[in-house]
């Protein structure tokens, strides 16, 4: 006897959606994603984000920048509220330029944060962006 009903898919991958809709995305078709500034310049690539565990909304999107095959790599962490889509980019913009990011929030690899409330409320502020805790 089977604990599936036969329509069930024999895996798990079979069964999710590969392709996005107009309102969702898979997660493993944004890491990767390219993050332009407003003048079209690359600025880096999002690596992965945080998700808040009680709302399940996106808080951050980690944004990686910088180096050269993972060497001197740091990471800025965005308000997801921050990011647009661009479809003609195929990549997410960001209102800042390279020069200014500089001098954003960010931490290397193996100095990764605590994402409490203290530092988001530091992160958010930053971008003009109310902390949601």
């Amino acid at each position: 006897m089977s604990a599936h009903p036969p329509e069930y898919p024999e895996k798990i991958s079979d069964a999710l959606p590969i392709e996005e809709t107009d309102r969702t995305i898979a997660s493993d078709k944004v890491e990767g994603t390219a993050v332009y500034d407003l003048d079209g310049e690359r600025l880096g690539h999002i690596h992965n984000f945080m998700i808040d565990k009680h709302s399940g909304e996106v808080l951050y999107a980690v944004m990686s920048f910088g180096g050269f095959l993972g060497i001197g790599e740091h990471y800025h962490p965005l308000p997801w509220k921050v990011l647009k889509y661009d479809e003609e980019r195929g990549g997410y913009v960001v209102g800042i330029n390279k020069d200014a990011l500089k001098d954003a929030p960010r931490f290397a690899a193996d100095d990764f944060p605590v994402f409490d409330a203290r530092y988001g409320a530091g992160v958010y502020g930053y971008w003009g962006v109310p902390f949601p805790w």
